[in-house]
């Protein structure tokens, strides 16, 4: 069977306009979490004055996605963000866009609401219509399948805090049951208003210093936060290039429970995780890192952390490395499956584990923090190449675990260049078509990084109009950049009768 692999990945989040600023975020322990205005006034109703936020949510091309001006006006901020970074992840996986046009690939989003559907449709004597396809749930897929031109199933997931990665659970099981080619994967969440934090705040959800303080005995509730991600899923066969391949992935749910509808169940994640890595027949030992769920609430670290250690720990071996990226930068809630899924292709990418944020005393309830089968990396730790899992759960009792399997180092990517390389380049401005290349000369001894760049470069004029190139393993700097017409260049045909010197 041909394996299933992370091919792109793209996102926006909080302080972080692209994957590499978040990853320096990251491995620089900076707490992503703010106190500012950007949304509503710090401590309004009595919420935390913290959380986390994207930088800015309020520009948009949308000529180039071929959305009218009064749609833009009235879509969805989130809807907005996944056409931007689904349109990345595509190119970060080497593909032009264009080529991918009706083929059988699925559209599969994680997102819980959309805060800005009820502003735009307040009041009834102002409402043009277009808040319906702006801001309607399905539309967050739908309105991708109809960019991209893609066949395949489109379909928006709610479970909660669990959507995004059980939206990735479905794509990767509709390409293994080969409905399916390829698949988009996304997951979103933005807070546009105080109203939904209010709600969690009085289920006594939040933390009220808005901070994850995630494995550690002074954890008191989660911090609502910000995210956008977007993932390509490609055979192996078909991929331009690999962050990771995923060997099994599943869901289940809770059911009824005593304590409430709400309460996380143990058992009932720790029965998903068992069953996932039987059925792909790995061993505990084979298991280097967890990424859980790790909101820092009481109830809900002690309930996960238990169940994996009763999973993993149970026979000798190296300390289990676990971690949750919601330390780092909030609960993106929908989106925070897919914002754990990009730390941890980040950390592979790099050969280090990036660090947990508030973990210094470990909570009393959860025994393998200190005697040593669970380690919190609370400091960069080198990745040694063992399996991953990543956890995600939805406040409805929804559970996802995915399974991955970290890309070998590729072979022979750097080679002494002996001739010169042409690069072509395109984008959207002069300004994007330049850092390209300057992009292509920092890595210029990096084959397969400058393929990837050469076949984006195919991507159509009327989208991006600005070409150029730049002669790499030159001794003088050669490039050029320049705008082009987006029709075609007509072809002329010169007849010059008998004789051959007349061009008339």
């Amino acid at each position: 069977m041909d394996e299933i692999v992370i091919a792109g990945i793209s996102g926006r989040l909080p302080e972080s306009d692209n994957l590499e600023e978040f990853w320096e975020n990251l491995i620089n322990g900076v707490d992503m979490v703010t106190e500012d205005d950007r949304r509503w006034t710090p401590g309004l109703y009595g919420l935390p004055k913290r959380n986390g936020k994207l930088k800015d949510i309020s520009h948009f091309d949308a000529p180039f996605f071929g959305v009218h001006p009064k749609q833009a006006n009235t879509m969805d901020p989130q809807l907005r963000l996944m056409l931007e970074v689904a349109y990345e992840a595509i190119v970060d996986g080497g593909l032009n866009p264009s080529t991918m046009r009706g083929s059988r690939t699925g559209v599969y989003i994680g997102v819980s609401g959309s805060e800005a559907g009820e502003a735009f449709s307040r009041d009834p004597e102002e409402l043009l219509g277009y808040s319906m396809t702006g801001c309607q749930r399905a539309m967050l897929a739908n309105r991708l399948s109809y960019f991209f031109d893609f066949k395949g199933p489109s379909i928006t997931i709610d479970t909660a805090c669990s959507s995004s990665l059980l939206a990735l659970e479905n794509a990767f099981h509709a390409i293994r049951q080969g409905h399916i080619d390829a698949a988009l994967v996304g997951g979103v969440n933005l807070l546009l208003k105080p109203n939904t934090s209010v709600q969690f705040m009085k289920l006594g959800m939040l933390s009220p210093e808005g901070t994850c303080k995630s494995f550690d005995s002074s954890g008191n509730g989660y911090c609502r936060s910000e995210a956008a991600v977007a993932v390509l899923l490609t055979k192996l066969s078909a991929t331009k290039r690999v962050y990771a391949t995923i060997i099994n992935a599943g869901n289940n749910t809770d059911g009824y429970k005593e304590q409430g509808v709400t309460f996380p169940s143990g058992d009932i994640q720790q029965s998903l995780v068992r069953f996932l890595y039987q059925e792909a027949n790995i061993s505990p030992a084979q298991v280097e890192y967890i990424e859980a769920h790790g909101t820092g609430t009481k109830v809900g670290d002690p309930q996960e952390v238990n169940g994996i250690v009763s999973v993993f720990c149970q026979a000798k071996r190296e300390p289990l490395l676990i971690g949750s990226t919601k330390s780092n930068m909030g609960h993106p809630e929908p989106a925070s499956g897919l914002a754990a899924l990009a730390k941890v292709i980040l950390s592979l990418e790099r050969g280090v584990w990036a660090p947990n944020l508030h973990f210094n005393d470990p909570n009393s309830d959860i025994p393998a923090l200190t005697d040593g089968r669970v380690q919190v990396v609370d400091r960069p730790i080198p990745v040694r190449g063992g399996i991953v899992g990543i956890n995600s759960f939805g406040f409805g009792g929804s559970n996802v675990h995915v399974i991955l399997r970290p890309a070998g180092k590729p072979t022979n990517s750097t080679i002494p260049r002996t001739l010169p390389r042409m690069l072509p380049v395109c984008g959207r401005t002069e300004a994007a078509a330049n850092a390209v290349i300057q992009k292509g000369k920092e890595h210029s001894s990096d084959e397969s990084f400058l393929s990837l760049l050469s076949r984006v470069s195919e991507i159509p004029v009327a989208s991006m109009p600005f070409r150029g190139y730049a002669l790499l393993g030159s001794q003088s700097d050669i490039k050029e950049v320049q705008m082009v017409q987006a029709s075609a260049r007509p072809l002329w045909y010169i007849c010059s009768g008998e004789s051959p010197s007349m061009f008339l």
